[in-house]
């Protein structure tokens, strides 16, 4: 026999091995039992190809339509959307714990907040961040900061937009940004007065992308970050900028004057707990401050933008809007009277409910003994997820799930509870977001301030239903990256 027929014959044999082993471990497998397409036994591939491509949350929710709220979505993965099921996968002491995402993706030289496995370190941290994001202090500390970031966005969305156009998803991320720049380093990157983005922050918005290329396609991540471009560099390279960066947290936290930060704040909070001060350390603040800029700058602008793209496909819900916002003094703007508003918080809730900033995957890790979801038991080890997007989107729970409809919110004593339970724009359990408060401070404040400042405005006719088309990269964004507006010349 030849070289080469027995090279061939060596080849058969070995994929012939690769593809028992394949198929015993599919029929095999403790999780053969929960529906799913076939493929999904045997390989994880065309779930790496829709998170590369930014449909994941599109291709799961697809998945649950066909197969039921439990759905095997890759061979030791499993989605779940079975309301009672979610409920128990999130509830405070359930034992489900991060999976292996959070840490896989981290690559830090220590986890922070968000990658967090472990309950007792998780809820230390988290203990150092509560009072600092706080409602009331929040209110107490930051609401000046915040006023002047958000009327200074709005005053340049309407200098732009008067006879022009204007996109407010570029000037709602400058603001928001800008915000958390002060809230985590103690100073604004004064973007909204460069009207551009700044190196750092370009950073930062190719950092989640840059991480899921790592998870998803580590030998594509490696051959990546030799290809001497200083794009692919920065994004390939991003979690050291953001951890230099960082420096200027621990700098103003240790200088005494103006340059107060949240961590000078949460250091206040436990001066009568040296271990949870301990474990502040200056690297944890170098990490957690560019934690931070990721987890508040895109989401909330994002959010905003689809909330004002909502209402302004609304002209009967903008006419109302801004009548309610209209004669509010710029002293009465704040949080605790907008608050009270009706219609602008349920605009807000509605948008969350379709458009909340991070609606797909939350993996979990099935505890000791195992769990049964939905009517499926799921061995311990395994991999378990909910996604707000089909929880959201449930005909089950929501009347007429696709529509926009703020009605759904103007009076929250008409919510069911089921409508409670699956509302989770923020997550849910003891890791709902930290930035909740924050975060409804500042679409309260400046969608008031645009729908009283910018009466009138239309969206831009390029505007279009695939324009702004989620993709989700873990958070969402518009597909076309903009959001343009108009203002007539003679608007005052």
């Amino acid at each position: 026999m030849s070289r080469v027929s027995l090279a061939g014959w060596s080849c058969l044999v070995l994929v012939s091995i690769w593809f028992v082993r394949l198929l015993v471990k599919a029929v095999f497998s403790p999780l053969a039992h929960i529906p799913g397409p076939w493929y999904t036994r045997m390989t994880r591939l065309i779930l790496k190809y829709h998170i590369l491509t930014g449909r994941r949350m599109y291709y799961v929710h697809a998945l649950h339509a066909a197969y039921g709220p439990v759905v095997r979505i890759a061979p030791e993965e499993v989605a779940v959307a079975d309301p009672a099921g979610v409920a128990q996968i999130h509830r405070i002491g359930g034992g489900f714990l991060k999976g292996p995402w959070y840490t896989d993706t981290n690559h830090a030289p220590e986890p922070g907040i968000f990658a967090m496995v472990h309950p007792k370190a998780h809820a230390q941290r988290r203990r150092l961040f509560s009072k600092a994001f706080g409602q009331a202090s929040l209110r107490h500390t930051w609401t000046e900061a915040v006023h002047e970031r958000v009327k200074l966005a709005v005053d340049r969305i309407r200098e732009e937009a008067l006879g022009g156009e204007a996109d407010i998803l570029k000037w709602w991320t400058l603001m928001t940004t800008d915000i958390m720049a002060q809230l985590s380093f103690g100073e604004s990157f004064h973007m909204l007065e460069l009207g551009e983005k700044t190196k750092y922050i370009r950073v930062i918005e190719s950092a989640l992308f840059s991480s899921g290329l790592r998870y998803e396609l580590p030998w594509l991540y490696a051959i990546a970050r030799f290809i001497p471009v200083e794009a692919v560099q920065t994004a390939m390279n991003w979690r050291a900028y953001v951890t230099e960066f960082g420096g200027k947290a621990v700098d103003n936290l240790r200088k005494d004057g103006s340059n107060r930060n949240l961590f000078s704040e949460m250091l206040a909070a436990c001066d009568d707990d040296d271990d949870a001060k301990q474990h502040l350390t200056d690297l944890s603040i170098r990490l957690e401050a560019g934690n931070l800029i990721i987890a508040g700058s895109d989401t909330t602008a994002n959010t905003l933008t689809y909330a004002v793209w909502c209402v302004l496909k609304r002209p009967d819900l903008q006419c109302r809007l801004e009548a309610e916002v209209y004669n509010l003094m710029d002293t009465e703007l704040d949080d605790a009277t907008l608050e009270k508003l009706p219609l602008l918080n349920a605009v807000i809730d509605e948008t969350l409910r379709l458009y909340g900033a991070a609606p797909g995957g939350l993996p979990r890790t099935v505890p000791q003994g195992g769990a049964t979801l939905g009517g499926y038991f799921v061995p311990a080890g395994y991999v378990v997820e909910t996604q707000a997007y089909t929880a959201h989107r449930d005909p089950n729970i929501w009347r007429d799930p696709l529509s926009f409809d703020e009605s759904r919110f103007l009076d929250p004593a008409t919510l069911t509870k089921e409508q409670k339970l699956a509302f989770s724009p923020f997550g849910a359990g003891t890791r709902i977001c930290l930035g909740i408060h924050l975060a409804r401070i500042e679409l309260r404040l400046a969608l008031a301030m645009f729908f009283s400042a910018c009466r009138g405005t239309t969206l831009s006719p390029s505007m279009t239903d695939d324009v702004m088309e989620m993709q989700n990269y873990f958070l969402i964004a518009p597909r076309g990256h903009r959001c343009n507006i108009s203002l007539p010349s003679n608007s005052t």
